[in-house]
């Protein structure tokens, strides 16, 4: 655990040192604040002719913070998982790694968990959205569809870095990495949804793989115990992956 901790740590401050970790906290944060600031201008010209702001035609949501955040996550996260372990492979560094008294899954879990826990210190910036939001409404914001939506993007953050992390393994590239990775996502959150409406027998199997099936539930306010388990098996699959490619590459 201290091993994993270490690695994390190193890769958290890393993305604070790096400029496309501040370009990507950037674009996620000034695009969530332009749509806040069109949700709430949005909400107030209603109450005007409604009569009152923060009513129940007019109180603003946060389903629009998820769905926001998420579709974010899914173009920036390659960029922030390119160079993980790729960057290792490139400069020779991975070498000194494998002799090192680290497990291979150490390695992985250890890096994941450095950009995870970046993405959590964004997700934890944006809170103050939703306490706006709280004090405008009466009786305040729906606090099950809030966990739910804030459920979503955690839940999204983990399975995709583990793939970022997992394909990164697989490259000395960071630039393969990245297109290769970005190719996955927009595969698993676009393209594999539409052979559901062309193969009738293997409709539900797509319609589950499919990224946006499970979101859009979690968008509703409901936790439902098959998108959890969707999201971390491809957490799994892509932390199992980036360790067999080390382990790979230990005995090659």
């Amino acid at each position: 655990m201290r091993n994993i901790w270490t690695i994390a740590r190193r890769e958290y401050n890393h993305y604070f040192t790096s400029p496309i970790a501040y370009v990507v906290a950037f674009v996620i944060l000034l695009t969530l604040g332009f749509i806040f600031g069109l949700v709430v201008w949005s909400s107030y010209q209603s109450a005007l002719t409604g009569g009152g702001f923060g009513g129940p035609s007019t109180a603003p949501g946060v389903d629009w913070l998820g769905s926001t955040f998420n579709f974010l996550l899914m173009l920036t996260i390659p960029a922030l998982t390119m160079r993980l372990v790729a960057d290792e492979n490139r400069t020779g560094t991975m070498e000194l790694l494998l002799t090192a008294p680290l497990r291979d899954w150490e390695l992985i879990v250890g890096k994941w968990l450095g950009a995870f826990l970046f993405i959590l210190t964004i997700l934890a910036i944006t809170l103050v959205y939703p306490i706006i939001l709280n004090s405008l409404e009466k009786p305040g914001l729906d606090q099950g569809l809030m966990v739910s939506v804030y459920l979503s993007v955690i839940l999204l953050s983990a399975a995709y870095l583990a793939l970022g992390v997992g394909i990164s393994s697989l490259f000395t590239n960071q630039i393969a990495a990245l297109f290769s990775t970005l190719g996955l996502f927009i595969f698993l959150w676009w393209l594999i949804g539409f052979p559901a409406n062309y193969f009738q027998s293997a409709s539900d199997l797509f319609t589950y793989l499919n990224t946006t099936s499970h979101l859009s539930t979690l968008y509703s306010g409901k936790i439902s115990l098959s998108d959890v388990i969707y999201f971390l098996s491809l957490t799994a699959l892509g932390l199992f992956t980036g360790t067999a490619a080390i382990d790979a590459r230990r005995w090659s």
